[in-house]
């Protein structure tokens, strides 16, 4: 397992960071159920497992499963005697909790609200990475900062982070923060997988200018990329995307990736899955990719993908096959930008 830096600062996490996503969906009964159902029991033998592999960092949110995935887990935590200072524990707010027309979004009101209420669930007494979940059209950035800050102030955060955000809000935002003197964002939780890399266009050109970590969610697009699908066959009854067809994918281009990580996976013998995850972990923006798990067996073979490296032909070709159509002002920038480079001085005799 390697580790890397959170964002710009001291803390390092696990390439692999375990989503608690599938935790407690049982108790739903609706569309958290179809996302994982694990209980207390199976909760602790997956979380037993991510850290025996080394996986220092788990991500969960109080929107899932309304409280009772962040509630496993900080039971699980308990349970496996897990040192406080051994684990990074990410959780995010944001989530519609109840029908409450304030028990949303990302108001000072939610986030002190949703804060305590996380903390004692987890059962803990700060949370190492607190994120906003979704982007709020409502709230004005700096209310959401301020509030984020005093947090970080009072010790009961330690760094945040967002999610689901456009480049240009988290740009602002960071400006915001380096004016105000606010804790600034040092990661953006968001999709990406070789079927989906929209955010390459503008998202990872700004991480990469302001030293933002990237933790990437549904890494193999909401099971898609499994192995399980293909054209010609139906999704399989205990798939999630039988129920919850999540995020959208462009079904064709995804086919052709498919096909293309099979006969990689088959050189080196591993599951289509592994070869996806491996691509991820390859692009250098990449700080950390979250996995899911509703059984040991899938979590063993994600966690697999570590120990798995791609050639230089393979990833070249796994890059081809799942290439964006460029979109203007991309192109207009690669056609432009190599004139600002100096050709080898000649110097004529």
């Amino acid at each position: 397992m390697k580790y890397k830096q959170l964002g710009r600062t001291g803390l390092f996490v696990s390439e692999i960071c375990l989503g608690a996503m599938t935790f407690g969906g049982g108790a739903d009964g609706g569309r958290w159920k179809a996302i994982g159902a694990l209980d207390q029991g199976e909760t602790d033998a997956v979380v037993g497992g991510a850290l025996a592999a080394g996986v220092n960092f788990i991500d969960t949110a109080d929107v899932y499963s309304f409280g009772q995935s962040e509630r496993l887990l900080g039971q699980s935590l308990k349970n496996l005697g897990v040192r406080r200072q051994d684990v990074v524990i990410a959780t995010k707010a944001y989530g519609e909790m109840s029908a409450a027309p304030n028990d949303r979004g990302a108001s000072r009101g939610h986030v002190l609200d949703s804060v305590r209420g996380s903390l004692d669930r987890l059962q803990i007494d700060h949370i190492d990475l607190y994120q906003i979940h979704g982007n709020d059209t409502v709230t004005p950035i700096d209310e959401t900062l301020r509030a984020l800050d005093d947090l970080v102030r009072e010790g009961v955060v330690r760094y945040i982070g967002v999610s689901n955000w456009a480049a240009w809000k988290i740009a602002k935002a960071l400006g915001i923060s380096t004016a105000k003197n606010y804790a600034r964002f040092e990661t953006l939780q968001a999709y990406y997988s070789i079927a989906g890399r929209d955010l390459e266009r503008d998202l990872v050109p700004m991480l990469t200018e302001e030293q933002l970590g990237l933790m990437v969610w549904s890494p193999l697009a909401g099971g898609l990329l499994s192995g399980k699908f293909g054209p010609d066959s139906a999704a399989p009854n205990d798939a999630r995307r039988a129920s919850f067809d999540f995020p959208p994918v462009d079904k064709d281009r995804a086919w052709a990736c498919i096909a293309a990580m099979r006969e990689v996976g088959a050189a080196h013998g591993v599951s289509v899955a592994r070869v996806a995850l491996a691509w991820l972990l390859a692009k250098p923006q990449v700080m950390s990719v979250i996995i899911g798990a509703k059984t040991l067996e899938q979590l063993n073979d994600n966690l697999a993908a570590t120990t798995l490296s791609l050639s230089a032909e393979q990833l070249t070709r796994l890059d081809a096959v799942s290439a964006m159509t460029p979109e203007y002002p991309g192109w207009m920038f690669a056609m432009q930008g190599g004139s600002r480079i100096p050709k080898p001085f000649e110097q004529k005799v």
